[in-house]
């Protein structure tokens, strides 16, 4: 009964960790733009207005301005754009990678935990183990009569 708890309770949690996940995949993004040194903008020239109008939200966006190559993120949640350069662009990638490398290591864990849960959950393919000793049921250990 104990095991069948702990199993459910990996997979309910591996369950919530994914809805989670779905539901602040742009908050990350951002909060990863801002860490990596990407400068939040609001629109303010007409210009500006319309080529944000025209930008998909929640992507990442590369663009040519005065020969420098800049990348730009559109926030339709709070109406601003974050705008970063080269640099703060390859930051942000690595910071993702990292992110990325750490979310599939704690996948890994929470998988490994409920495969155990799993095995002998339904019993052991060689019965349960009842002595002390961790003998095999019928085997005892001690004097020999």
């Amino acid at each position: 009964v104990m095991k069948t708890k702990t199993v459910l309770l990996s997979l309910l949690s591996l369950l919530v960790i994914g809805l989670a996940g779905c539901g602040s995949v742009a908050s990350n993004t951002r909060n990863l733009l801002t860490t990596a040194g990407f400068r939040e903008k609001t629109p303010e020239t007409a210009k500006q207005k319309e080529l944000y109008a025209a930008a998909p939200a929640d992507k990442i966006l590369r663009y040519t301005a005065n020969g420098k190559t800049l990348y730009a993120y559109k926030d339709e949640k709070t109406g601003t754009a974050l705008i970063g350069d080269q640099a703060a662009y390859q930051q942000f990638e690595n910071l993702a990678a990292q992110q990325a490398a750490r979310q599939a290591y704690q996948t890994e864990e929470l998988r490994r935990d409920a495969a155990y849960g799993w095995y002998g959950a339904y019993g052991s393919p060689y019965g349960t183990y009842g002595s002390s000793l961790g003998g095999p049921p019928g085997v005892r250990y001690g004097a020999i009569r």
